[in-house]
């Protein structure tokens, strides 16, 4: 997802992103008490927020163990056609169990980032999804044994104005 970076934040819309970051479940009022400002007001910031699209999406982030999908594996592609075409990206991004996909700099042309519930389910996507995508030359997986830290939060900078 590309944004453009023409959007104006000021230190009140950066608060409102902390507190939003740190409970996506926070109420307007709650808020609204933190920044020492009218509901109404927190409320139209929000607004705008979600319509410049630097608000992009309210999610809830489940335990990958507690469904069953234990295996986690990034893989680096390498890919038959020029730097810029973008449609292996597509087609990798439809695939179901594939959680990030990254055009990257270097030998690989794609990162990948898919969890699965084992080997063999591992396995089995790459030989009925990914061996389908006829643009793909080359894989190497890298299978997770711990993670020590994955979050999506960014670090939000304080009172600055982001332009």
């Amino acid at each position: 997802m590309i944004v453009e970076n023409n959007i104006n934040l000021d230190h009140i819309d950066l608060a409102i992103l902390r507190l939003m970051q740190d409970n996506s479940r926070i109420s307007n009022v709650h808020m609204a008490k933190e920044l020492e400002m009218a509901p109404s007001a927190v409320l139209e910031r929000v607004k705008k927020l979600e319509q410049k699209q630097v608000i992009v999406q309210y999610t809830t982030r489940i335990n990958p163990a507690a469904v069953g999908l234990k295996l986690l594996a990034f893989i680096s592609m390498k890919a038959s056609h020029s730097l810029g075409c973008t449609t292996t990206a597509t087609e990798l991004a439809k695939i179901e169990e594939v959680q990030e996909v990254h055009i990257i700099a270097g030998e690989d042309c794609y990162l990948v980032k898919v969890r699965t519930a084992d080997s063999a389910s591992l396995m089995e996507l790459m030989r009925t999804s990914f061996s389908k995508i006829t643009t793909i030359v080359s894989i190497r997986t890298t299978i997770v044994l711990e993670t020590v830290k994955e979050q999506q939060q960014l670090v939000i900078p304080e009172n600055k104005k982001i332009s």
